[in-house]
Parts: C-alpha cells; sequence; structure tokens
C-alpha cells in the first residue's frame, strides 16, 4: 500500500461526510478483556531449535492464538539468573543452546515483541526474580552472578536462589529489569510465583546469618518483608522508566487457608502468605503491583482447593487492581463436566469467572495447550468466549486520560482498492501516555446503531493509519474510527458513510 499517498491525498480532503460522534457503552460481550497466554522457556520446549525453527514454533503459536483473540503474551526471557536476550548483565540462558552462556546468534526478546505488536498483542517480559539454578544445569558461565558473588546465594534441595535478604540482590534483579525495559518496547514486566522457594518437609531455607532475629516477631514476618522490599522497587523502577509499562505478578493460587486466617479461602493447601512469604494482597493494596494473576489451576469441586471457592475468594478481596484468572488448560480439560457443551470444565471455569464483576480476564498455563487446541479448548474459545476482538481492560491509576480523536477521515480510491483513512492533529497529544498509538476501525451495516461498546462491530486494529476495505464488500455503510494511547485509553470516534 503507498501509504505516503494516502495520508496525502487524506491531508487535502474536506470531509465533507465525515463527523465525530460519542456513543454509548454497552454490549452483551466485554470489550475490554485481558486475554493472555504464559510461553514459558524452562521446561525445554525449545530444546534442539536452532534460529529457524524456533522462530517458526513461535509464530505458529501466536497465529494460532491471534485467531482467537489473545491479546498477552507472557514470554519468559529470565529463567536462572540468565537471558533469552543479549545481556551484558547475565549470560544467555542454557534453554536456548543447552549450554548457559552461548549465544544462539540472534535475540528472542526482540523477535517476539516484535511479532506480538504486529498482532496487536502486548508483550510482557517474564522473569523469575529469585531463582539461580535450577536442578538440571551442569554448568554455569562465567560470568554468571553466583560465580562472581557467590556469597549472595542460598542453596536450597539441588537449586540456587537469590538470597531475598540482601540489598545488592534486590538492586541487581532491578539492574535486569532496567536494562530490558529501556532496550525493549514492552508492554509490561511480570514475575510468577517463585519467591522464597516452596517448602519441603523436614528441610530450611538457611538464612539464618542474615535475620536480625530482633525488630520482627517471627522469622516468616522478617522473610515477607524482604520480598515487600523487592516488589516495592521493582514497581518503582519500571514506573520511573516509562509510566505505561505494567508490573504484574502471578502469585501461587492459594493466599490464605481459612485455618490460618478467618479471612482465607475455604482450602486446605500451600500458601502464599505463609509459605512462600509473598503477602500478595499487601503489594495490591499498597499500589505496587499493577495486575494480578492468581494461579488457580484446580478443578471446580477440587477437595483441597476449588476453583469456584478461590475464583470468588480473590474476587473479593484483590479488586484494588485489575485482576485476571491463571487457567490450567491440561488440567480444566481433564476435569469432567457432564452439563457443559464440551464435556470439560472450560465453559463453566469461564461462566464462573466472568460473573465476578471484579475479574477482567484470564491467561492460559501454557500457551502451547490452547494454541494446540488440547480437547478442543481454542475451537470453544473461536466459537464463543473469543469470538470478539478485545481491548484491554483500563488502568485508571496509571492514566486514565483519553487521547484526542482523528480529525477526519474519507474512503479513497488508490491502485484500484478502496482504502478508509484519517488523519490526526498533529499536535494533539499533551505527552507520551496520550499520543496515539493504535487504531480501531468499527463497521455498522445501513440503519444500524453505532454502538462501539459491542466488540462485534470491531473489523480492524491497527496502528496503521488506514484501511483497506475488503474487495467484496457491498452497500451502505458506516465506518467509526478512535485512537487509542499505549494504556488503550479510547477516543471518541470519527464516522464515515460509504456506499460501496
Amino acid at each position: 500500500m503507498k501509504l505516503r499517498n494516502i495520508l496525502l491525498f487524506a491531508a487535502v480532503l474536506l470531509f465533507a461526510s465525515c463527523s465525530t460522534k460519542k456513543v454509548v457503552q454497552q454490549s452483551q460481550y466485554p470489550k475490554r478483556e485481558f486475554r493472555g497466554a504464559w510461553i514459558q522457556a524452562v521446561n525445554g520446549q525449545f530444546s534442539g531449535m536452532d534460529e529457524v525453527q524456533m522462530k517458526r514454533y513461535l509464530t505458529e503459536m501466536l497465529d494460532n492464538l491471534e485467531k482467537v483473540n489473545v491479546n498477552a503474551i507472557l514470554f519468559q526471557v529470565r529463567v536462572e539468573g540468565d537471558a533469552l536476550y543479549p545481556s551484558d548483565i547475565e549470560p544467555w540462558s542454557r534453554f536456548l543452546t543447552g549450554v548457559q552462556g552461548r549465544s544462539p546468534g540472534w535475540d528472542p526478546l526482540a523477535f517476539m515483541v516484535n511479532e506480538c505488536h504486529k498482532r496487536n498483542m502486548e508483550l510482557h517480559a517474564w522473569i523469575n526474580p529469585y531463582r539461580a539454578r535450577t536442578k538440571g544445569t551442569k554448568f554455569v558461565a562465567p560470568e554468571h552472578q553466583s560465580v562472581r558473588n557467590p556469597g549472595n546465594f542460598v542453596e536450597f534441595e539441588g537449586q540456587l536462589y537469590f538470597n531475598p535478604a540482601l540489598q545488592s540482590n534486590r538492586d541487581h534483579i532491578c539492574r535486569v529489569v532496567t536494562d530490558i525495559i529501556t532496550r525493549y518496547d514492552v508492554d509490561g514486566l511480570h514475575i510468577d510465583d517463585y519467591f522464597y522457594p516452596y517448602p519441603v518437609k523436614g528441610k530450611e531455607f538457611n538464612d539464618d546469618r542474615q535475620y536480625p532475629k530482633q525488630g520482627y516477631g517471627s522469622k516468616g514476618e522478617w522473610r515477607r518483608e524482604n520480598v515487600n522490599h523487592l516488589i516495592y522497587q521493582l514497581h518503582r523502577t519500571v514506573r520511573e522508566l516509562k509510566p505505561w509499562v505494567k508490573f504484574g505478578v502471578s502469585p501461587f493460587g492459594i493466599y490464605r487457608n481459612q485455618a490460618s486466617d478467618p479471612a482465607g479461602s475455604k482450602t486446605k493447601g500451600l500458601q502464599c502468605y505463609d509459605d512462600l512469604y509473598a503477602d500478595v494482597l499487601f503489594w495490591i493494596n499498597e499500589g505496587w503491583v499493577d495486575y494480578c494473576i492468581p494461579q488457580v489451576y484446580w478443578e471446580i469441586g477440587h477437595s483441597a482447593a476449588d476453583y469456584e471457592e478461590l475464583v470468588e475468594w480473590w474476587a473479593k478481596y484483590a479488586s484494588k487492581r485489575p485482576l485476571y484468572i491463571g487457567q490450567d488448560v491440561q488440567r480444566t480439560v481433564k476435569a469432567k463436566d457432564v452439563t457443559s457443551a464440551t464435556g470439560n470444565q472450560q465453559e463453566a471455569k469461564y461462566r464462573m469467572q466472568r460473573a465476578q464483576r471484579n475479574i477482567q480476564g484470564s491467561c492460559f498455563w501454557d500457551a502451547a495447550s490452547a494454541a494446540n487446541n488440547v480437547s478442543g479448548y481454542r475451537d470453544y474459545l473461536a466459537t464463543g468466549l473469543y469470538r470478539y476482538p478485545a481491548l484491554m481492560p483500563q488502568y485508571g491509576f496509571m492514566d486514565n486520560v483519553a487521547p484526542k480523536k482523528p480529525a477526519g477521515a474519507d474512503v479513497i480510491e488508490d491502485a484500484g482498492k478502496k482504502v478508509l483513512v484519517w488523519i490526526l492533529d498533529e499536535k494533539a497529544a499533551s505527552n507520551v501516555m496520550n499520543a496515539p498509538h493504535r487504531y480501531v476501525i468499527y463497521r455498522f451495516g445501513k440503519g444500524e446503531k453505532l454502538n462501539t461498546a459491542d466488540p462485534s462491530r470491531i473489523v480492524e486494529i491497527t496502528a496503521q493509519r488506514y484501511y483497506e476495505l475488503p474487495a467484496d464488500l457491498e452497500g451502505e455503510y458506516t465506518f467509526m474510527v478512535t485512537v487509542l494511547d499505549r494504556m488503550q485509553n479510547e477516543s471518541e470516534g470519527v464516522k464515515c458513510k460509504v456506499k460501496l
């Protein structure tokens, strides 16, 4: 498409048939919903792949997820104090080449940022903050922090961890985050459920040397405070670098059992607060995280951790920040539900989730299972729940100022094709937060209500300032174009009538 010519033509149009209109928000489908998927490296799915093979693998996965309107990818870029991108701070990950420190010859993070943005998906860089060596790691590169600063680590059950008690470790983790955010156009920084290691009966994480024994009611209280310091510092680091980048966390699905706290959930499992020393609700209430995705991976009716109980619990207690539910694809499709159209619990789980006003989306574990359509999981989304596109939930505490609407729009002909074009007031954005970032194009038939709250009317979300009309489109239509900023605040629309 001759974009330069299109924009020149658009700039001289009088837009006689075009005007702006504010529309009422209402729809039977959620127009805003987080639809994420975790793409992990830790389980070795990239093993043996060269650059061409891995790019093909990731591209096919993204293509399949795009078909069901997934709008966010959480891509693991730091597994064990390493990097899935070129770094002067930490060595290349062994999960790319099989050997830590060996370069794969390309940049997976840059590739994923570009591929996700081409598909109008957000890319959240997912790091594991504390883990420094997994059980399968046989060789550690000389530039790894555990070699350079061995006194900063604690070994536990065959794995190595950055000691959460040390400020030098917190500073190092924030240097890593600074490097990622300043060098890459990521939309989010994401951490998972690994804080202090998952407990092993009869084994103790050896941090006695740092424990002050005074000023704290217990070692657990002190450990939680150590993690709190990191979360606060990470959030501050992200916000100061790029105020539009979201900082999110995906904690273990049980915060506390009712046996430990009357306000806890009616569950009988491991607890974020008591066992991993992650006080997630404190971070949410203090505003130190921008979204939360608890990993509610269990089945409906699970004896120790019932999905319905936990969804309702998180919706009640974690509503001060956007809340999404982590979904285990494999466990969901294996769980029977005779009342469901799918025969498994997928339909029922989403119904329960969407019934909660304070829950605004989901995230798949893992992306490959959903993309590969395990037991028809993707098909069900395509024909029902995710049938139409969705914008991101709003983050009004970060920015709630909508960008300026387009100055006008019209349909022109270019090389025998009809193209919808629009122009902007180049001085309209007051700052980087509400500068134009994407555009939403809606289409309405003759006589239809111009309701941009209805996502079924979205025909395109694009970074381009034009939209090529389908060649087989006939009749009278009204198109509406709105502007999205980086936070997906949406402008009022400009409309344009056309007869084809």
